[in-house]
């Protein structure tokens, strides 16, 4: 192997991911909680501890020297970081509070730590672990694939090297290389740009002048965006997703979709809602990408999902078969990044996820997740979530998207766990509004459930 090929320069979805964070300030970030409601084995995590420092969830990227430089994969330097074991317990009735807390803890990929293990002791006996990281680092599916590795004890060496291994000039050397070879690619994709500008010229311009009208002084206020977490059995979700005519997958988006109903989230034109669902890509344990995933639009009517699913069934079928046989013309514009200036790096993100007024709702179902997920310290939780989140939102960018709703969804120890984040422009966002608004939700889908 050449040393050209083991550079492991991150692909350009990751590096745009990367710099939109270096930039705006916004950080994206991936978070899984378990409840374990009998003792933890202390000697289990600490293995945990020891083995994901030493996975890909524990990588850090280095920037090139040059500012039209590829950034790359390199491996952490020295002990793994010690877990957090919290000294006052608090109430259960807490949890999602305290996780919502953890978000605010320092997160650098590049100079780390680029992830915590948080130990918090509740009122009731139970104990809370929270794991939390950058999405620049992992997409959900390549998270949860980095802690199933560090729970088992099987962890891939991709042959990272540490920060600073190559000199200056060398880097500068390779990476000017690198360049020269990526000049070609640029300037085919700089064509693309211009002719999507062109189709995109009036939304874009409508957007600008949406934000010289924004004035008022609390926009760059940091908020919270509320959170909750819902379980279901799996027999009951099951049972209830076949009589709808519906299957595991569609029950979400259908679910997904009302809960956009009662959020105000649909389109203007005909009152469906817009799916956005993350489509993995990764086939290959060779593949360290950080973002490997393409997005599947699906259109659902919401007043339809609580007595048939088989439409929204098929639309969600469609639009992944779609998404996987079609590359999306805007990502081929991400070979650009490298050649942009810093401060041009929000317009190209403006241009290509430019905000929609069929305000989205991203949707993510991760699957039938392997029991060893729930096993942290080696035993099952009886409880887990999996989420995104985001830190150092501000009040301007929930305006100009109109709000946002993420779903997250998967299977594991029996149960359907869904975390759901939403927060509407203008509306009353609290965690004990978004739990009525999921409580009523399951409830006229004619399923019961467990809700933090």
């Amino acid at each position: 192997m050449t040393t050209e090929a083991r550079e492991h320069r991150l692909e350009y979805l990751d590096q745009t991911a990367f710099e939109l964070m270096r930039v705006t300030g916004r950080s994206q970030l991936m978070q899984c909680v378990w409840v374990y409601e009998h003792p933890v084995d202390i000697d289990g995590l600490n293995r945990f501890n020891q083995n994901f420092t030493a996975s890909l969830g524990s990588r850090l990227i280095e920037p090139s020297p040059l500012p039209f430089g590829r950034p790359r994969w390199v491996a952490p330097v020295g002990p793994p970081p010690p877990i957090r074991f919290a000294e006052k317990s608090r109430p259960r009735s807490e949890l999602m509070d305290w996780a919502d807390e953890l978000a605010t803890l320092h997160i650098d990929p590049e100079h780390g730590p680029g992830w915590y293990l948080v130990v918090q002791p509740l009122d009731d006996g139970a104990t809370a672990i929270s794991m939390f990281g950058s999405h620049c680092i992992g997409d959900g599916v390549g998270a949860l694939l980095a802690i199933f590795e560090a729970i088992t004890g099987n962890v891939r060496n991709m042959g990272y090297d540490v920060p600073g291994t190559r000199t200056r000039g060398n880097a500068i050397k390779a990476d000017l290389r690198q360049a020269v070879r990526d000049l070609p690619e640029a300037g085919r994709t700089l064509v693309k740009a211009a002719k999507l500008y062109r189709g995109k010229r009036k939304d874009l311009a409508r957007s600008r002048a949406t934000r010289a009208a924004e004035t008022a002084p609390d926009l760059d206020q940091t908020v919270t965006v509320p959170s909750v977490a819902v379980y279901v059995d799996a027999e009951e979700w099951d049972a209830r997703a076949e009589s709808l005519g519906g299957n595991s997958y569609s029950l979400v988006a259908g679910y997904a979709a009302k809960l956009a109903e009662h959020l105000d989230r649909r389109r203007a034109s005909d009152g469906a809602v817009t799916l956005v669902i993350a489509i993995n890509l990764r086939e290959s344990l060779d593949d360290d990408r950080a973002l490997a995933m393409a997005f599947a639009n699906a259109t659902v009517d919401p007043t339809k999902v609580t007595v048939d699913l088989a439409e929204a069934r098929a639309a969600v079928k469609v639009a992944r078969e779609a998404a996987k046989a079609q590359t999306d013309p805007t990502m081929e514009l991400l070979s650009l990044i490298p050649w942009l200036p810093k401060s041009a790096v929000k317009v190209v993100a403006e241009l290509l996820f430019s905000y929609s007024d069929d305000l989205p709702v991203s949707c993510s179902n991760l699957g039938d997740l392997p029991p060893q997920l729930g096993q942290l310290d080696g035993t099952d939780a009886e409880y887990v979530f999996i989420r995104a989140l985001d830190q150092n939102v501000t009040k301007r960018e929930m305006k100009r998207s109109h709000g946002q709703l993420v779903v997250v969804s998967g299977r594991i120890n029996g149960k359907i766990t869904i975390s759901v984040e939403a927060y509407q422009d203008g509306g009353e966002n609290s965690k004990a509004r978004l739990r009525e608004i999921a409580a009523q939700t399951l409830t006229e889908f004619g399923l019961t459930g467990v809700i933090d």
